[in-house]
């Protein structure tokens, strides 16, 4: 459901790769970009409306519509009896985001969330580190993404430079803790094992929205472990030749991981040895969607996100965000 950008480079190829799954129809309201998606992957049927995709006899969905629509895409799904996996954030807020778990879990189907970046092999490495105790006990997180959101301004039809739809899309949506953040604050939570019991948000405002553009979150574990998350969407969203800087750290009692996305590096240092594996991208969708076919054939839901995962980790990022901006500090006036 939802045939936009993310579904044509991320969730539709994917689909149409992994054993198991049988892409048999699209959904979109917009007639052109359906039938577009339809033509391109090979799906055989091709949808404007949710009550005639439904009835097309489906055992799952991927929910791929635009935020707001993702309750009703849900509810839709639970009448069906369908199982679902829904790209985040599950809903607009943390009612709705009940009400879409509860559904699914009256009508006995699975809900997943989308944090696609879980099924990375770098994540999964790093996952069975940590599990393994490579580095002692895991104390600290250090987990970075800068960035400029593919830039604030791009040129029109005539050349005109002007704010990017995408760019301005993304800030009134909550801005980059909440668009990109929930990753990380899913994978410190999965990582650890250990819930968070309190947490904290400072900001900067380069741009000027409400929601802060350079957000630092921290996290306390109730075990003792503290996460750091510094999330940007304009970190060089106004240079010609912007870098990206994309990166996790994890400080243990008997050493430490590093992942950094420029050169793909990604190594365990302890006091016997330094461990290289090869690196990759942050993100798997051929990863998520194979762990989807297992938890449909098997019932067992596997390293998939649920519902409740991404219910936490949306929440913690929009209340960081509300915080950053109460906090907001306004310097006195200099004469």
């Amino acid at each position: 459901m939802g045939c936009g950008v993310v579904a044509d480079y991320g969730h539709l190829p994917a689909i149409v790769k992994t054993p198991g799954l049988e892409l048999v129809a699209v959904m979109d309201p917009n007639q052109e970009r359906v039938h577009a998606a339809a033509e391109k992957f090979g799906s055989p049927l091709a949808f404007t409306d949710a009550k005639s995709f439904f009835e097309s006899g489906l055992d799952a969905v991927l929910i791929c519509s635009p935020a707001g629509a993702h309750l009703a895409n849900v509810k839709n799904a639970a009448e069906y009896g369908v199982h679902v996996l829904c790209e985040k954030p599950l809903a607009m807020n943390d009612a709705e985001s009940e009400e879409a778990i509860a559904a699914m879990d009256s009508a006995g189907r699975m809900l997943f969330t989308g944090f696609v970046y879980r099924f990375s092999p770098v994540a999964l490495q790093i996952k069975a580190w940590v599990q393994q105790g490579v580095i002692g006990e895991v104390r600290s997180l250090r987990l970075i993404y800068i960035w400029d959101l593919h830039g604030q301004y791009e040129q029109d039809v005539d050349g005109e430079w002007v704010e990017s739809p995408r760019w301005r899309g993304r800030m009134l949506e909550g801005g980059p803790m909440v668009d990109c953040g929930v990753h990380q604050i899913d994978l410190a939570r999965w990582w650890t094992g250990q819930e968070v019991a309190r947490s904290s948000a400072n900001a900067a405002w380069v741009a000027e929205y409400e929601a802060p553009d350079h957000v630092y979150m921290h996290m306390d574990h109730e075990r003792g472990t503290h996460t750091m998350v510094e999330m940007s969407f304009t970190y060089g969203h106004t240079v010609r030749e912007p870098r990206h800087h994309f990166s996790y750290h994890l400080i243990g009692t008997g050493g430490v991981i590093r992942y950094d996305r420029n050169g793909w590096i990604l190594e365990a240092r302890t006091g016997q040895e330094t461990i290289r594996v090869p690196g990759g991208s942050e993100k798997n969708f051929g990863g998520m969607h194979a762990a989807f076919a297992e938890a449909l054939r098997t019932g067992e839901p596997g390293h998939l996100p649920s519902g409740r995962d991404g219910l936490i980790a949306t929440h913690l990022a929009r209340t960081a965000t509300d915080m950053a901006i109460a906090n907001r500090f306004t310097p006195t006036a200099v004469p």
